[in-house]
């Protein structure tokens, strides 16, 4: 009854917020709403919990504008910064060339010295920004013209993709000075393609086209995102036509959909990983527990048969285009051997090892299904695991505390590709994102954050992704496929980080 309650609640958040929208705000041609799958928190993308949930980047990318810019393709391209890189041969100073003639949403000019003020606020322990390890780095700065000077405590391979990741958003030093946290929070300004018209929490966000954008103003005058968290109530919303896109539905709505006249869909394998967090906590300290848990999961069935074959099954937490992809890695589905495991342990189907294994609903697709599909797959060997539902925000939130259940569903993104950002946060035990920790894998893990040598940086993280899965330290799942469905007037241009991006979108 509970669940019931948490569905009826979720799916009416669609119809919440078409409620509450501004009658004519889906003009054709004029405006697109985007039913989205989660809800936006806060509006500071440098702060708290929410800037590290890659699932709301696509919203503060219509606002906001980073360091280094993305294309689709994950190639990296200026942003605010046009031009960046090493000043010295030892790598501990960068250069930032800031770009000139940006103006601010309220109408002010964007200087090197907000870039500035940026990255020493995230730098800065105190403000709350949870990549504030990565930012720490900068020891002192120097404006020249439009060019800023950093001076580095130490060199850092993946600085310069990091100022295109999470929480690297050049924000309003003058505004935000003035106003602070509370008035920023109630009325947001960025550098980006869309200014903050109206924001309903829990119900939409309408954002209304940057005519001074930098970038050229954007094909839609006005974008109105839903937050609308059950995935049936997406695919009601985008089917009725209250709604011109949305994404992250059941992959059989999506084969259904993609057919109906006036709709158009697409899929592409996006960097976003699946994956269990095992936590270093009571049966879980088991070596032959954790393996055992990983052989006993059929992959290639669960993406099959409930993903309808959009999914790549991987067995490490690198996917195919990130630079440390090691193919070789393999754990395997075997039953047999996960039965043999355990029974070293003393486990067996008649005394089977007992846990709890968390997850989203609803929040991935076929995100709960498939928790109970490998439930069932643990149950033929000897797991027996209770199932427990969380929210998103709730996951992030046990996760900060290092109070996981044993295991936990996430989905784990990394549009830059760099092991640090996927092996290296997901699995370092002073990693605020990490729910592993032990010495073995700090001390691999140590060392690489600060190797120059390229062509061994890479070699060592293929090495610690090799270990942690002869330890099964953690248990990959598959790299997930993205499904978008559309209005067929709209064209709409896929991202491989998974953002959806509106002001990439123009009329069919």
């Amino acid at each position: 009854m509970n669940i019931s309650r948490r569905e009826l609640m979720a799916g009416g958040a669609g119809l919440a917020a078409a409620l509450v929208l501004p009658k004519g705000s889906l003009a054709a041609g004029d405006s697109i709403t985007i039913a989205y799958h989660v809800n936006l928190p806060s509006w500071d993308p440098t702060v708290g919990l929410s800037a590290v949930n890659p699932t709301i980047q696509g919203i503060y990318q219509c606002v906001f504008d980073q360091y280094i810019s993305q294309n689709p393709d994950l190639s990296f391209t200026g942003g605010i910064i046009e031009k960046w890189g090493f000043s010295n041969e030892d790598k501990t100073q960068i250069f930032l060339d800031v770009r000139e003639g940006v103006t601010w949403h309220d109408g002010s000019k964007l200087t090197p010295d907000d870039v500035v003020w940026s990255l020493q606020r995230a730098g800065d322990p105190d403000t709350g920004n949870p990549i504030q390890f990565v930012w720490g780095n900068a020891k002192s700065f120097k404006v020249d013209g439009n060019k800023v000077i950093v001076d580095l405590d130490h060199f850092d391979p993946s600085l310069f993709p990091w100022m295109a990741f999470l929480t690297a958003y050049v924000m309003p030093k003058d505004y935000y000075t003035k106003v602070g946290a509370e008035g920023f929070e109630a009325a947001p300004i960025g550098t980006g393609p869309y200014t903050v018209d109206k924001f309903e929490r829990n119900a939409f966000v309408r954002l209304k086209a940057n005519p001074n954008y930098w970038g050229g103003t954007p094909a839609y005058n006005s974008v109105v995102f839903k937050f609308v968290t059950d995935a049936s109530a997406r695919v009601a919303e985008v089917e009725s036509g209250a709604s011109d896109v949305t994404l992250e539905i059941p992959y059989q709505e999506y084969d259904r959909l993609k057919e109906k006249d006036g709709l158009s869909g697409q899929t592409t394998p996006v960097s976003d990983i699946a994956m269990i967090f095992i936590n270093d906590i009571g049966v879980m300290e088991d070596k032959n527990v954790r393996l055992a848990a990983h052989h006993a999961i059929d992959k290639e069935a669960i993406v099959k048969r409930l993903l309808r074959g959009y999914g790549v099954p991987i067995d490490t937490l690198q996917a195919p285009e990130y630079m440390a992809y090691d193919a070789s890695i393999k754990v395997g589905h075997d039953p047999e051997k996960s039965k043999a495991l355990l029974k070293e342990s003393g486990y067996s189907t008649d005394n089977p090892v007992k846990f709890t294994i968390q997850t989203t609903r609803g929040f991935k697709p076929k995100d709960y299904e498939m928790i109970q599909a490998i439930v069932g797959m643990w149950r033929k060997v000897g797991i027996e695991a209770e199932i427990e539902v969380y929210e998103i925000a709730k996951h992030f939130e046990l996760r900060a505390a290092d109070k996981l259940a044993e295991a936990a569903f996430y989905n784990w993104g990394n549009s830059i590709g760099d092991p640090s950002t996927s092996t290296g946060f997901a699995m370092f035990g002073p990693s605020p994102h990490s729910t592993w920790d032990t010495d073995d894998v700090d001390g691999m893990i140590g060392p690489l954050w600060g190797e120059k040598d390229e062509a061994k940086r890479i070699a060592g993280w293929k090495a610690v992704d090799k270990h942690i899965a002869e330890q099964g330290y953690v248990i990959p799942l598959f790299q997930f496929v993205q499904p978008i469905i559309h209005s067929n007037k709209i064209n709409v241009v896929p991202h491989v980080s998974g953002a959806l991006h509106p002001h990439r979108m123009t009329p069919a």
